[in-house]
């Protein structure tokens, strides 16, 4: 019993401290670096969908603030305790979140998406989250796509100079003062694709930016 209140203390004090320094640090990092955003011509009406890699979540959140505020944006979260973190890590900056991803709670998080998107709200989805493999694309976001007949956007940047941390997503936390690239891709549909047909389509625009 102890040691089952000692990890659950520990937990609540991180949820309490790590979210908000997560914030000040993203804000303090992008204060320091030149940013240049290629916006494409035409962004989709929401609802739609945003795709970006889960070793680049770090940064996007800038890329969302720049040419989405005015958009509700939900951004589909594994449900576990590192997810919990991001969950509200993000929500400093005015995202809501979905729980659940395609190794757990993959048809809670799938009616909790629909949900969200006929009230109108946009859904960001790291296809190859929550443990990869690195740059995989997941069910998830073809059967949303197809199901609701959304456009997808794809969301990417890349630093200048960066660390890569020794995780399964290779997670890029770019250098202070360092210039940061932000992308954004033209919408696109997968409606009429098979599933895997889909997929591809989605992992090459992916990493047309790679």
């Amino acid at each position: 019993m102890g040691k089952w209140l000692s990890k659950n203390r520990k937990r609540a004090m991180l949820l309490a401290v790590v979210p908000p320094i997560a914030y000040f640090f993203i804000r303090l990092l992008a204060l320091t670096c030149k940013k240049r955003y290629h916006i494409p011509k035409r962004i989709p009406k929401a609802p739609f969908l945003v795709a970006f890699w889960h070793g680049e979540i770090l940064m996007n959140p800038l890329m969302y603030k720049k040419i989405l505020k005015d958009v509700r944006m939900s951004l589909m979260i594994s449900d576990h305790f590192d997810g919990e973190m991001i969950a509200r890590s993000v929500s400093f900056f005015g995202f809501d979140t979905i729980r659940g991803s395609s190794t757990r709670g993959g048809i809670k998080a799938l009616k909790e998406s629909f949900k969200k998107i006929d009230q109108g709200n946009a859904i960001a989805i790291t296809p190859d989250g929550p443990k990869g493999p690195r740059h995989s694309v997941a069910d998830g976001i073809v059967v949303i796509a197809q199901k609701k007949e959304l456009e997808i956007v794809v969301f990417n940047y890349k630093a200048s100079s960066f660390w890569q941390m020794k995780s399964w997503d290779q997670f890029i936390v770019p250098k202070p003062f360092s210039t940061l690239d932000f992308y954004a891709s033209e919408p696109f549909s997968v409606t009429h694709l098979s599933r895997d047909d889909a997929k591809a389509e989605i992992k090459r625009r992916l990493q047309a930016y790679v």
